[in-house]
């Protein structure tokens, strides 16, 4: 997803820290905390969890909490599951799960959680 379409769709003012941490975002293409990308980062501590928490607001990006107790971001494009896997840590999205949409609610994200095929092979 561009970084114009999501301005475009949510008419917030692209300042260029926002700018910069959709950059990030985009990039990484994984979730992210805000350790894995702070050395990455122009801006302070507050300016990334204010304009994380304005992207939460408005639906653009999602987040989660980790078995680390880490707070995860990712650009929400369309709705997918997660695993974490309880000895390494690791974070996949998954992408090809469907699952089971409840009438009434707006499903964002779905954990499982379990040991990934990296720790079961070793």
């Amino acid at each position: 997803m561009q970084i114009q379409n999501i301005i475009e769709k949510t008419n917030i003012s692209l300042t260029s820290a926002r700018r910069e941490l959709l950059e990030i975002l985009i990039e990484e293409n994984k979730p992210i905390s805000y350790e894995d990308i702070k050395d990455k980062l122009s801006m302070d501590k507050a300016t990334f969890y204010r304009n994380i928490s304005k992207f939460q607001e408005i639906d653009i990006v999602n987040c989660f909490e980790s078995n680390d107790k880490k707070r995860y971001y990712e650009v929400q494009n369309t709705p997918h599951s997660h695993f974490i896997c309880n000895k390494c840590n690791s974070i996949e999205c998954l992408k090809d799960i469907q699952y089971e949409k409840l009438e009434g609610y707006k499903i964002i994200d779905i954990i499982y959680k379990g040991i990934c095929k990296n720790c079961m092979s070793s």
